[in-house]
């Protein structure tokens, strides 16, 4: 997309980013009839406490933030986490571009993520980006989680 910049996030940018990621989610817990999902119930607080310990990137068009990610390491394995693209800026390939810029700032031996198994476009998208499903988990009746992993290349 053009005009998008991709940049750090500060903390003054939460608020629109926990406004964007309920935007963006709202159709998720709809598909679920679940109001109560994490993305949707997570407070200012909890952004904050993520932001501490980890790394929030941004998307930018003009003054409005339209995506988000963000990630934290441990050990050797960065955790990708609420990759968030704006509903109307969805499928131009911003959510492509956040996650490149989210493993340029976190280079690591290994990332990983996850996202709900039955969302096509999501396991596609990371699919295409080298991740690669190692394994599934039932959270409830109507929800399982696929969990995606990819290695950096080797070095040398």
């Amino acid at each position: 997309m053009d005009g998008v910049l991709i940049e750090a996030a500060g903390k003054d940018d939460l608020p629109k980013i926990l406004q964007l990621q309920r935007a963006a989610f709202r159709p998720v817990a709809e598909a679920f009839r679940d109001k109560n999902i994490e993305p949707l119930t997570a407070t200012l607080d909890d952004l904050e406490r993520e932001f501490d310990a980890g790394i929030f990137l941004k998307a930018v068009l003009g003054d409005e933030i339209i995506g988000s990610i963000r990630a934290h390491a441990e050990g050797s394995t960065v955790h990708v986490g609420k990759l968030i693209v704006h509903p109307k800026f969805q499928h131009r390939g911003l959510g492509r571009k956040l996650l490149a810029a989210i493993e340029r700032h976190c280079p690591a031996e290994r990332c990983e993520l996850f996202t709900d198994s039955r969302n096509r476009r999501n396991l596609a998208l990371y699919e295409r980006a080298g991740y690669r499903k190692f394994s599934e988990r039932q959270v409830n009746d109507e929800l399982m989680f696929a969990y995606l992993e990819k290695f950096a290349p080797p070095k040398g």
